[in-house]
């Protein structure tokens, strides 16, 4: 990973990608939005029923509680003790700032403090965050390689030539996940030594879940979307539209992929829905998978640093304590 990092031409190569992404991302949005009818934007939206976004709600709930069961595994791969009630709040708060603010605000600490302050320790914490994100991003492999290879994903008539590489990175893809699985499954070796760090291999148990849990979480976002859509789209196509716009998010490195999943959705469907209803349903998605958890993680991580002060007071009291109460029994 170092290596990597230290490579000039792998930095550059970084930071031209980032910055064609800053720059051709909002020039697409501003030529997409300035044509566009936010009159009826608004009006889209407002014909959404509430029935229809407590259902929404109830998607991103349960997508949330998949990357919930992400630590879940971490729990089995660190082999700590902490109970899944703590498990559970802890994993799906983080979460919520991870997927809204990414690294800009917060970073690790915003990952670190509340499981430290839970008794584990960082060690400990690192083991489960690197098996979170080797989970969500396995998860996504094995997804986009079933979809890409099957040529499920409904592309404009002009991206017919991409159609083929698009195939093709579905199929290297699937290798690389099979290679992920049979390593886990076969290798000898379970613990590997990388320079100063040694990583041991998950069981093919732990493989096996990470691929269910990261791509049901994939799959719960993409219905989220697809729920919220009128009819038209398939949801194949939507699933793969998503993971073409989380891929080119990830690259562009902007917080929540704000702008760019927009972009692409906008420029893979249009032909397939008006770009009104494309807008207001992936602003109902943000507010749905984003905003309201950002609101809802933020009280909880509040509650929780609350409890958590009060367990120190509480065992520092305990402490002042317990030297009187030896000393009485003493005499």
């Amino acid at each position: 990973m170092n290596g990597v990092q230290n490579n000039p031409w792998m930095r550059w190569g970084k930071r031209a990608l980032t910055l064609f992404f800053l720059l051709t991302v909002p020039a697409l949005l501003y030529t997409l939005a300035r044509d566009l009818d936010w009159g009826e934007v608004h009006q889209a939206f407002s014909d959404y029923s509430v029935q229809t976004l407590l259902v929404g709600a109830l998607i991103a709930f349960a997508s949330y509680v998949a990357l919930g069961c992400y630590d879940l595994l971490g729990r089995q791969y660190s082999r700590h003790r902490l109970p899944v009630r703590q498990i559970m709040p802890v994993a799906m708060v983080r979460y919520a700032f991870s997927l809204n603010l990414s690294t800009w605000i917060g970073g690790a600490a915003m990952h670190y403090r509340p499981y430290m302050r839970l008794g584990l320790s960082a060690s400990t914490v690192t083991r489960i965050l690197s098996l979170g994100v080797l989970t969500n991003w396995t998860g996504y492999m094995a997804l986009a390689g079933v979809i890409f290879s099957l040529r499920l994903v409904e592309l404009p008539g002009h991206w017919a030539l991409g159609m083929l590489s698009l195939q093709l990175l579905g199929f290297a893809l699937l290798g690389l996940v099979s290679a992920y699985v049979g390593i886990c499954a076969f290798s000898r070796q379970r613990v590997w030594h990388l320079r100063a760090r040694s990583v041991s291999l998950p069981s093919l148990r732990i493989a096996l879940l990470q691929l269910c849990f990261g791509a049901s979480n994939w799959a719960l976002m993409a219905a989220l979307i697809y729920w919220l859509l009128p009819d038209g789209a398939t949801y194949s196509s939507v699933l793969g539209v998503l993971l073409i716009g989380s891929m080119a998010a990830l690259l562009a490195q902007i917080p929540a992929g704000l702008g760019v999943l927009e972009a692409v959705f906008l420029a893979l469907l249009q032909h397939q829905h008006s770009q009104a209803s494309l807008i207001a349903a992936l602003l109902a998605y943000r507010v749905l998978y984003y905003l309201l958890p950002l609101l809802v993680a933020s009280a909880t991580y509040l509650a929780l640093e609350k409890r958590a002060r009060a367990m120190r007071q509480c065992s520092e009291q305990q402490v002042d304590v317990h030297p009187e109460q030896v000393e009485s029994a003493t005499h």
